[in-house]
């Protein structure tokens, strides 16, 4: 797996949110081998670090044939991202093209306060 970059947060002193959007994603359905198509919304908190992009940019690009279930992929992100950045807040929202005539979306959330 890539590794996730990270630089110091320019401003650690100051309560700030970062977005970043990937509506490129791809990866791989477990069950059929059939390729899946989503965006990935990244919004955190910046602690003392923040998320280089080039390097975000390789990490999702790992997943492209991967076989995961889309739970699964939101939830290893976000596990990944805060073990990289130490953020005060982080949420990752994956949302998924539409298939069989079902659109998911897909939210996981992690506090620093709350993992305490």
């Amino acid at each position: 797996m890539t590794t996730i970059e990270v630089f110091p947060n320019p401003a650690p002193d100051r309560r700030y949110t970062i977005t970043h959007i990937n509506p490129e994603f791809t990866s791989v359905c477990p069950k059929t081998g059939l390729p899946d198509f989503g965006t990935i919304t990244v919004k955190y908190i910046p602690g003392d670090t923040c998320i280089e992009l080039k390097a975000l940019k390789y990490y999702f690009l790992d997943f492209r044939n991967k076989g995961i279930f889309y739970e699964a992929i939101t939830n290893k992100i976000l596990d990944e991202l805060v073990a990289a950045c130490n953020p005060i807040e982080m949420e990752i929202t994956s949302e998924w093209s539409t298939r069989g005539g079902i659109h998911s979306v897909i939210q996981a959330t992690y506090s620093r306060e709350e993992s305490r």
